[in-house]
């Protein structure tokens, strides 16, 4: 539970806000009668459900698959969020630099920052 609190807790939020709007717009006058209402909210709750669902499945599969790319001594590159202008992505090879996985992390004493599995994919 706590690891799809800290991959999916912004698309959550984000949810949240989408049925607050879904709530608001389907009791206005304009709407007839409420029915809107329930289906609405059902509707736009399971289509939301599934979206993140479905993102949360896709990105545990790829975390597994480039933490045993990892293992396997196999290049890796991951996203830099620190400076947006040059280098984007930064390359982890764990046969040329001294990275170690910590749990879902990336960490090198190379670097400053640690990068989280989520957001690497396999060369």
């Amino acid at each position: 539970m706590i690891k799809f609190l800290e991959l999916e807790g912004g698309y959550l939020i984000i949810a949240l806000f989408i049925l607050a709007i879904t709530l608001f717009v389907t009791t206005r006058p304009y709407v007839a009668n409420g029915k809107l209402v329930l289906k609405g909210m059902v509707f736009v709750s399971f289509v939301l459900a599934g979206f993140i669902l479905a993102h949360y499945f896709v990105t545990t599969t790829r975390m597994q698959d480039v933490k045993s790319s990892f293992l396997k001594n196999k290049i890796i590159i991951c996203e830099s969020r620190e400076v947006r202008k040059v280098a984007q992505s930064i390359i982890i090879d764990p046969s040329k630099q001294k990275w170690v996985l910590d749990g879902d992390v990336f960490r090198s004493p190379s670097y400053n920052r640690a990068f989280h599995t989520a957001r690497c994919i396999v060369k």
